[in-house]
C-alpha cells in the first residue's frame, strides 16, 4: 500500500502491464476503484494520447476533451475523443479575434459547423454547442465531471517524491465522459469586450444573421419532443440514418441509492461490520458453503462470466472480491446502503443489489448477458475441456458457432486434448454426486496401496470443500516414505489404465520428481515483469479420462462385450512428497480467490511464497518447512499436516466448508 497520500480516486488501465505487476499496482493504489466511471484519474502504461483512446474505447468509455485546467462549467470541447472525427480549418482570410466572435453548433463525430456573426456583435455573445450528453455508469448525466488520463510514471514518481506530484507533464487527455448515442444543446454566455460603434448597414446585416440563426435553433427545439426523448430532428446536421436525438439541455439526475422510509429506519439498525471482513485476504475469514445472500451472488456470478470470456480481467477481479465478501457476511442484506459499506463493494455492486432487489431477483447486465448469442457461443467453446476464454475467443473469430462447425472445419487444429474435451463434451459437463466421487477416489487409493502400501488420500477440490455436485474429482496421494511418492504418478496410471478405468491421459507431469520432490524454486524479485506465472502448481500428477468398466450386463451371450454406458469423467491425481502434503491439500481444497489471497497474504504479510508443493523465503529462496513440529517429528497425517500449514502462516483454521470464495 502507497503511504499517506491524498491521490485522487484512480482507475487503471491493464494495457501493457502483467498479472504480476497488474496486481502489485492495485495494492498500492489506496484510491483504486474498478469502476471506470467513478475514476478522477485513469492511469495507463501508456505514452501516446492515440493509445489511452483506443484503451478508452475498449471500455466504451467515450470522452469529449476539454483544454488543460478547464473548469466544469462555461467550458467549450475543444475536439471530439474520437481521433476519427473530422477537424475543421479556419477559414482563410479570418483572423483569430474574428473566429471567436461566432455562434457555434458543434455536432460529435462530424466536426465543428459554424454560423457566423459580424464583428459587431453585441456585448454579450451566446456559444450553442451540440455536444453528446455525459454518462455515468448506470447510464445518467455526469454532470459535467472531468476525467484525466495520466502516464503511470505520475503515480510511480509520486510514490518515490513521498507526495502527490502535479499532473501536467504526465497528462495525456482531460475531458468529459460522453454517451455517442445521445445529444444535448448546451449554451454558455461569454462576455465581449465591447465592439465598435456599428453602422446602419451592419447593425442590419448583424440582426439578419443572428436572427436566422436563432430561427433555426427555434424550430430544433421545437420539433424535439418535450422531456428529452422520442423522435430526433432530421435537419442538415444529421451524419447518419440513426440520428442523435437533440434536446432541450436538462440536468438528469445520476443514478442513486434510493431509500424509503422503512430503508432509513433499517440503516439505523444494521448490524455491525465483522471485524474479519475489515481484511483484503479471504483466507482469513470464514465463508460457508451455502452464505445468507447466495441468491444475489449467484446474479453476480453470472456478470461475472460474462467479463472472462470477454478478456476483462479488471472486472473479473472485482467481480470476484466482491462476490468473496458478500459471500462472508453473515447476515441477510436488506438495503443498497448495507452493501455500500462493505470492502470490496461500493456503490457500483450497492446499485445492482438494489436493482436486483426492486427486479424480483434479476439484474438486467446478467440478463442480457445470458441472452447475448456471441456470449452464448463462447460460453459453449469455453466450457470445453483444454480451452481457455482466448481459445474460445479465437475458435468465435474464425466463424464458428457450435461443436459441429469445429469438427468440421477445425479439428485437425486442435490439440489432443482439446479434442478429447469436444468429444466428451456434453458427458464432462455431467455432475458427480458425492458418493460416485467417493468410488473413484477410493478406488485410486486401492490401486496406490496394491503399489506400495502405506499411501494416504484427501479428496480436495469442490467436493471437500462441501458440494452436492463436483464437476470432477481431485484427489491427494501421499506416503511417509519419500521414495514411494517418486516416480509414482506414473505407475499407478498404468495400474488404472490395465484394469479399465482410465481411458485417456490428457496430462502427466512429473515436474516435481524431476527436481528431487523439492518445493518449486523462487526465482526472486527480480524476475521480469513480463514473466507471468502459468497458475498450475508443479507437483507431480495425473489428469485423465476416467470410466467405470463395472456395468450390468456387460457381457451379452458369446463373450461379445456391450457398450459400456458410464459416463465419462475428469479425474485429477496428484502425488505429493510427505513433508509438504499440507500445502497440497490446502491448495487443491480451497476456492479460488481464497488460493489467490493466500498467495497475496504470503507475500505481502509474511515475506513468503506459496505453492501448493511447499513454501519458500522471499528474502533467501530458502525452503520454509511448516509441517514438521517443534521436535522435528513429521504430521502424523495429511490433514494435521494442513493445520500445521495454516499456524504456520500466522492463519486461523478455516474448515473446508468455510472456504467457499466463489
Amino acid at each position: 500500500m502507497a503511504p499517506d497520500l491524498d491521490f485522487p480516486v484512480i482507475f487503471l488501465l491493464s494495457a501493457h502491464l502483467g498479472s504480476e505487476e497488474m496486481q502489485e499496482l492495485e495494492e498500492q493504489i489506496p484510491t483504486l476503484t474498478y469502476d471506470i466511471n467513478e475514476a478522477q484519474v485513469i492511469l495507463g502504461k501508456v505514452s501516446r494520447k492515440e493509445r489511452a483512446l483506443f484503451e478508452l474505447r475498449k471500455h466504451k468509455f467515450f470522452i469529449e476533451e476539454v483544454a488543460p485546467g478547464s473548469n466544469n462549467e462555461g467550458t467549450i470541447p475543444v475536439a471530439a475523443a474520437d481521433p476519427t472525427s473530422p477537424k475543421r480549418k479556419r477559414t482563410a482570410g479570418t483572423s483569430p479575434s474574428s473566429q471567436s466572435k461566432r455562434r457555434k453548433v458543434a455536432q460529435p463525430a462530424e466536426g465543428v459547423f459554424e454560423m457566423y456573426h459580424s464583428d459587431t456583435t453585441s456585448d454579450t455573445e451566446s456559444h450553442v454547442s451540440y455536444t453528446q450528453e455525459t454518462q455515468t455508469a448506470s447510464g445518467t448525466a455526469a454532470s459535467g465531471h472531468i476525467f484525466k488520463v495520466v502516464k503511470l510514471s505520475w503515480f510511480t514518481d509520486s510514490i518515490k517524491a513521498g507526495e502527490v506530484l502535479p499532473l501536467d507533464q504526465y497528462l495525456l487527455i482531460e475531458g468529459r465522459k460522453i454517451n455517442p448515442e445521445t445529444t444535448t444543446i448546451t449554451t454558455t454566455v461569454t462576455e465581449m469586450k465591447p465592439p465598435p460603434l456599428p453602422t446602419a448597414s451592419s447593425i442590419y446585416n448583424s440582426a439578419t444573421a443572428v436572427s436566422k440563426a436563432e430561427a433555426i435553433l427555434k424550430r430544433a427545439l421545437q420539433d424535439a419532443p418535450a422531456g428529452g426523448s422520442g423522435r430526433p430532428y432530421p435537419g442538415k446536421f444529421s451524419h447518419n440514418p440513426h440520428h442523435h436525438h437533440r434536446t432541450a439541455h436538462i440536468a438528469v439526475r445520476p443514478a442513486l441509492l434510493k431509500k424509503s422510509t422503512s430503508e432509513e429506519e433499517i440503516d439505523r439498525n444494521l448490524p455491525p461490520i465483522p471485524a474479519y471482513l475489515h481484511t483484503t485476504f479471504s483466507c482469513q475469514r470464514p465463508t460457508p458453503v451455502n452464505p445468507p445472500n447466495d441468491a444475489f451472488i449467484e446474479e453476480l456470478k453470472k456478470i461475472r462470466t460474462a467479463r472472462t470470456l470477454t478478456g476483462d480481467k479488471i472486472g473479473v477481479r472485482a467481480y470476484s472480491s466482491a462476490i468473496a465478501t458478500l459471500a462472508a457476511y453473515p447476515y441477510k442484506l436488506s438495503s443498497a446502503h448495507e452493501v455500500s459499506r462493505l470492502p470490496g463493494c461500493g456503490s457500483k455492486i450497492a446499485l445492482l443489489f438494489q436493482e436486483w432487489r426492486d427486479n424480483n431477483g434479476r439484474i438486467a447486465e446478467a440478463v442480457e448477458d445470458e441472452t447475448d448469442p456471441r456470449l452464448a457461443v463462447l460460453k459453449l467453446f469455453y466450457e470445453i475441456w483444454g480451452v481457455g476464454e482466448t481459445t474460445a475467443r479465437d475458435f468465435y473469430n474464425r466463424g464458428w458457432r457450435g461443436l459441429d462447425d469445429i469438427v468440421e472445419y477445425g479439428w485437425d487444429s486442435l490439440t489432443r486434448v482439446q479434442q478429447i474435451g469436444v468429444k466428451y463434451y456434453d458427458e464432462f459437463l455431467m455432475g458427480i454426486p458425492r458418493d460416485e466421487v467417493e468410488r473413484i477416489a477410493n478406488k485410486c487409493l486401492e490401486h496406490a496401496n496394491r503399489i506400495v502400501k502405506g499411501f494416504q488420500m484427501v479428496i480436495v477440490g469442490g467436493y471437500r470443500r462441501g458440494k452436492k455436485i463436483s464437476g470432477d474429482v481431485d484427489l491427494v496421494l501421499s506416503h511417509p516414505d519419500e521414495k514411494a511418492t517418486l516416480g509414482f504418478v506414473e505407475k499407478i496410471v498404468l495400474s488404472l489404465e490395465t484394469e479399465g478405468y482410465i481411458t485417456h491421459t490428457l496430462i502427466l507431469s512429473t515436474k516435481n520428481s524431476e527436481r528431487g520432490q523439492m518445493p518449486v524454486a523462487w526465482k526472486g524479485n527480480s524476475r521480469g515483469k513480463d514473466e507471468a506465472g502459468t497458475g498450475f502448481d508443479t507437483l507431480d500428477k495425473a489428469l485423465v479420462v476416467w470410466q467405470d468398466p463395472q456395468f450390468e450386463g456387460s457381457q451379452e451371450e458369446g463373450g461379445k462385450r456391450k457398450k459400456n454406458p458410464n459416463p465419462h469423467r475428469r479425474v485429477d491425481i496428484i502425488i505429493s512428497p510427505w513433508k509438504t502434503a499440507g500445502c497440497a491439500v490446502l491448495g487443491w481444497t480451497s476456492g479460488t480467490t481464497f488460493q489467490r489471497d493466500l498467495r497475496r497474504y504470503c507475500k505481502k504479510e509474511r515475506q513468503l511464497k506459496f505453492d501448493s508443493s511447499g513454501v519458500r523465503s522471499r528474502v533467501d529462496g530458502q525452503w520454509v518447512d511448516l509441517e514438521t513440529d517443534e521436535k522435528g517429528r513429521p504430521a502424523p497425517d495429511m490433514l494435521t499436516a494442513e493445520r500445521r500449514v495454516f499456524q504456520g502462516l500466522g492463519l486461523e483454521w478455516r474448515d473446508p466448508e468455510e472456504r467457499v470464495t466463489g
